[in-house]
């Protein structure tokens, strides 16, 4: 699967609709975002990753999202999983950094985790 490209009047369906969303904040003039884009669509393309939405959105089409989201910085990653915000880093990413996130991620056991917190 490609990477989609999301707007705010998507966003949130897609984030509550899908088991796991991995979303690119990016700009057109940000040197970083160029790099680290082709390594977020090696990755959506990976056969390992199937099921997992790999979604862009482009800060200065979509500010009032990219604020909403509190996105300060890009590239800024942010993972969702069952609907809730699960992971959100600015910078670039590695292959291999992405890889081991995706891996955390399909790992996570979200019930457990928030039983955990909870009881904290």
């Amino acid at each position: 699967m490609a990477t989609t490209t999301l707007t705010s009047a998507e966003f949130e369906k897609t984030i509550n609709d899908n088991e796991i969303v991995f979303v690119d904040f990016w700009a057109t003039w940000c040197g970083p975002c160029k790099a680290f884009g082709p390594i977020f669509e090696a990755a959506s393309e990976q056969e390992d990753n199937k099921g997992i939405v790999f979604a862009k959105v482009d800060i200065d089409q979509n500010q009032d999202l990219a604020a909403a989201a509190g996105i300060q910085a890009v590239p800024t990653l942010m993972i969702a999983k069952q609907g809730q915000i699960i992971f959100q880093q600015a910078g670039a990413l590695r292959a291999e950094d992405l890889d081991d996130l995706i891996a955390q991620a399909k790992a996570l056991d979200l019930a457990a985790a928030q039983a955990a917190q909870q009881q904290a």
